[in-house]
């Protein structure tokens, strides 16, 4: 069975930059809309970006536009989320979803598939 797996969260001060990865395995990636979404201490899961499935458009929450960038890359079944300026409510674990038929969508019950998750935490 298939996967997402993210990578490349971890401790940063504010203002720096991570790149998350999202390796998907087993599944006919470059067909999905893939979207990023965080949950921070205490709060609901929120979404963050989204991209269709070519990588011609994109979609990002007010609180990370012009920070965040959103992208991908079908030839090796990854997804990314480069995050600039980060800041102290950035602080979250972070998701990878894949959503197998129709196109980017801002709901996460609209998507069929999850990572497990990847912390980043940004020090003030």
């Amino acid at each position: 069975q298939g996967e997402l797996v993210e990578s490349g969260g971890g401790l940063v001060q504010a203002g720096g930059s991570l790149r998350l990865s999202c390796a998907a395995s087993g599944r006919t990636f470059g067909s999905y809309a893939m979207g990023w979404f965080r949950r921070a201490p205490g709060k609901e899961r929120e979404f963050v970006a989204a991209i269709n499935w070519s990588g011609s458009t994109t979609y990002y929450a007010g609180s990370v536009k012009g920070r965040f960038t959103i992208s991908r890359d079908n030839a090796k079944n990854t997804a990314y989320l480069q995050m600039n300026s980060l800041k102290p409510e950035d602080t979250a674990v972070y998701y990878c979803a894949g959503r197998s038929l129709g196109p980017l969508t801002t709901r996460p019950n609209e998507y069929d598939y999850w990572g497990q998750g990847t912390q980043v935490t940004v020090s003030s």
